[in-house]
């Protein structure tokens, strides 16, 4: 005893000092103390000197579980569970070598593990050949799911399919549209990256971008500054490994693609030693998304298993116990893994109907392939069947996938500053019966910048620089004068828009405005050839412009109108209160009341006081004075005496009204239609002819011009052409030109502020809109054309049209 005892002491010096292990060596119960054996696999490297905290973790409570099951006399076929336990080095090789190796010599009936992805698909496969389950804590690839392809592979890590529905409620929360996604190049990574572009579709979600980190050489594949700043996406999903994770993160500070341009989603949280102070301020606002277990998102957990797991970890290897709340989660996941397989063993072998023989039942052989475990398959449904609730919430598996399909929760942790230093915060919680919500009532999101406004997801316009391409167009444009500086001041609804886009996205404007004889399509043509970044004016959006260029949103609501100068021609005719009624009219009329003259005669000369003693002549008169007055409505200054005579007068009465009436409507129709009188009506008189085309001015180079060619002469360039706005005016006054064609939103202004001897025919026509000039594929697209800067500016177009009142 003795001698074991010092060849103890001797092997544990020799450890220590060759591989300078950090930990003091763990003295855990025998585990060969059973035939019926539990095999654990483990991401570090044999005998590393630097052991991660999740291979330390993992491995501890794994022991746990298997001591714990042996503390609660749980036995198969009248043993105890023992275990081993082997270390991968990460990679597919080692799992499979390190899981034959032990299999060609102990009695496994199964596998807890492996920690990564890449391992998990050979692992499951050569278990499917064997028939022995293999629960894995930290396999997370979507394709392992698959039942028929993996029928002995389960895990009690959400697997990615989760990860990418929580991501997708997490756009949606923030209004993000859109993600670069950087991944690493092996299963874990492209799966990651299928279950997300998959879910981003089903919800309408774009990824612009996917970059590859490259395991081997621990690099990104590109430039990834330029892959990077050339996107109009800001938001970065980083999907590698944890121990990846620091590596990109110091390559994106030093490449300058951090906050707060940028905002980064980490896979998982990670330590802030790595990094210097110097890039604190880049940090903050990074996030990370992790599964957690049900505690942290206050939901049920078997508290009296966690406590026992840790009280025989700090019992048989308290040198690497760091406190119950800093233990990882993923330990946890494993000891729900390996107590599944416990429970699943246990109930399988209470259910077993033959007592002739014992219910594990395997072929054994020295080589690890022809290894089999007889009734696996019906093994196989005890698991998919087992239930409990476990250390990280309720454990539950189902026949038709592998996936944990309870008890999945997600946090994510925001880099916040605080007087110590940098920390990661929970500020998130996510699970499958609720969708994001915070944390705690108290918490706030930092976001990059040291901002609690939320980012767009786009590239925004904030410092940087613009070359804004104007024309002077009254009343978008105007340009003064100032003899005394010689500086010219631009005023009007452009500089204004402008304005107050500079004072909402941050932009810096350099404003150039264009000679006078440039056209609106040589802007459009600059911007497409990259002599102007914008061009903001009253530029119309037409379908052939948006082949070389892109537009904003509509900034101003356009029609088209004619212009043409006021009659001013005034005709004088004495005789023009006669053109009411018709030649024929009044002629009818003259011998109409020469008529009732006479008959008015005949019948009251007789009776009638006033025509009694009167000559025939003077009788007449008299009675033709009556019936005037009576047809003009004025009256006579006698009066009839007999019926008939007062039937007449009834009769002129009613003539009388008939004619007033007629004749007031047709004066006032006459008079209107003298002072109205114009060459045009509306734009279908210069469709039929009515006007010489070449007297209609057209500003050339414009849609304007677009418009005539298409509408009105069918491709032929007959019109006057115009080379200014300013120059249809000039050219109407100087009667070179009957009429032109413009927009409305100019002609109302200069007809109403500035040419009142101009005047407008005809409703509008042609309905567009103006829009913000900017090249195909630009930046910062998105930013320009958010709504919320497009409401300002509709704020600024109302205001432009009450200037026209």
């Amino acid at each position: 005893m003795l001698y074991s005892w010092c060849f103890r002491h001797l092997l544990l010096s020799i450890i220590l000092g060759n591989f300078n292990v950090q930990y003091t060596i763990a003295i855990w119960p025998l585990s060969n103390v059973s035939n019926i054996q539990v095999l654990g696999l483990f991401q570090d490297i044999a005998n590393t000197s630097k052991p991660t905290e999740l291979s330390v973790h993992s491995r501890a409570m794994f022991k746990a579980a298997v001591v714990l099951s042996q503390q609660y006399n749980i036995k198969i076929d009248e043993q105890y569970i023992g275990w081993k336990a082997t270390q991968t080095g990460g990679n597919r090789i080692g799992a499979l070598s390190s899981t034959c190796l032990i299999m060609s010599t102990s009695n496994i009936v199964g596998i807890i593990g492996p920690t990564y992805s890449r391992e998990a698909h050979i692992i499951a496969e050569f278990a499917k050949s064997v028939r022995i389950p293999v629960i894995s804590y930290g396999a997370t690839n979507p394709d392992l799911s698959d039942r028929n392809s993996y029928p002995a592979f389960y895990r009690t890590v959400p697997s990615d399919t989760a990860a990418a529905s929580s991501i997708v409620q997490l756009f949606v929360r923030f209004n993000w549209t859109s993600s670069i996604i950087i991944y690493q190049n092996d299963e874990f990574g492209s799966g990651g990256v299928e279950a997300i572009s998959h879910a981003f579709s089903k919800n309408k979600l774009i990824v612009s971008q996917t970059l590859i980190f490259d395991i081997a050489t621990q690099s990104i594949r590109g430039d990834l500054t330029d892959l990077l700043s050339s996107s109009s996406t800001r938001i970065v999903l980083l999907w590698v490994e944890t121990n990846y994770t620091p590596l990109v993160i110091k390559y994106a500070l030093d490449c300058n693609v951090l906050g707060p341009q940028f905002t980064w989603i980490l896979r998982s949280s990670i330590s802030l030693d790595f990094f210097n102070q110097t890039s604190y301020p880049n940090l903050i606002g990074i996030l990370s998304i992790e599964p957690v277990a049900g505690n942290i998102v206050n939901a049920p957990i078997n508290t009296s298993l966690l406590n026992s797991a840790y009280s025989i970890w700090q019992q048989y290897e308290p040198e690497t116990f760091p406190g119950p709340m800093k233990v990882n989660y993923y330990a946890l996941f494993t000891f729900d893994a390996t107590w599944a397989l416990i429970q699943s063993l246990k109930q399988f072998c209470s259910t077993y109907t033959n007592h002739s023989s014992f219910c594990i039942s395997i072929v054994n052989s020295s080589f690890c392939y022809d290894r089999l475990f007889l009734n696996g398959n019906s093994f196989y449904n005890t698991i998919s069947l087992t239930e409990f609730l476990g250390v990280s919430g309720s454990i539950k598996f189902s026949t038709n996938v592998t996936d944990r399909i309870d008890g999945v929760y997600y946090v994510i942790q925001n880099i916040q500053s605080s007087v110590n230093g940098l920390y990661f915060v929970p500020v998130l919680q996510w699970s499958q019966s609720n969708n994001w919500k915070t944390y705690s009532k108290t918490d706030i999101i930092v976001w990059p910048g040291n901002s609690l406004k939320s980012p767009t997801g786009f590239a925004g316009l904030a410092g940087v620089n613009l070359k804004i391409c104007v024309i002077e167009a009254l009343p978008f444009t105007i340009q003064t004068d100032f003899l005394k500086n010689n500086t010219i001041k631009l005023t009007g609804y452009v500089p204004d828009l402008i304005d107050i886009l500079k004072n909402k996205m941050g932009f810096i404007p350099n404003i150039i405005l264009s000679q006078s004889n440039q056209t609106y399509n040589g802007l459009v043509q600059a911007v497409a050839n990259g002599v102007c970044d914008l061009v903001v004016g009253d530029v119309t959006i037409t379908a052939a412009r948006r082949e070389i260029v892109d537009f904003s949103n509509s900034i101003f609501d356009n029609s088209l109108r004619i212009i043409i100068r006021k009659s001013n021609s005034i005709d004088v005719d004495f005789f023009s209160y006669l053109r009411p009624f018709s030649v024929t009219l009044w002629l009818t009329l003259l011998a109409g009341f020469i008529y009732a003259a006479i008959l008015l005669c005949l019948l009251e000369r007789q009776d009638n006081e006033a025509l009694k003693n009167k000559s025939i002549i003077s009788s007449i008169s008299m009675s033709m004075w009556y019936s005037v007055g009576t047809i003009m409505g004025y009256g006579a200054d006698f009066h009839v005496q007999t019926a008939a005579g007062r039937l007449l007068s009834v009769g002129l009465y009613m003539l009388s009204l008939v004619l007033v009436a007629t004749y007031t409507a047709n004066l006032a129709s006459d008079l209107t239609i003298s002072k109205s009188k114009d060459l045009i009506s509306g734009i279908d008189d210069i469709k039929n002819g009515k006007l010489s085309f070449n007297r209609i001015g057209i500003l050339a180079g414009s849609s304007l011009e677009d418009f005539y060619l298409h509408e009105i002469s069918c491709g032929s360039r007959n019109f006057y052409p115009l080379k200014s706005q300013n120059e249809i005016y000039i050219k109407l006054l100087d009667k070179t030109i009957d009429v032109a064609i413009s927009d409305a939103a100019l002609l109302e202004y200069v007809t109403k502020k500035i040419y009142c001897n101009l005047t407008l025919v005809g409703i509008d026509f042609s309905r567009s809109s103006y829009g913000i000039v900017i090249p195909k594929q630009w930046l910062y697209a998105k930013d320009l054309k958010s709504c919320y800067i497009i409401q300002s500016c509709l704020r600024i177009i109302l205001m432009f049209r009450k200037s026209f009142d």
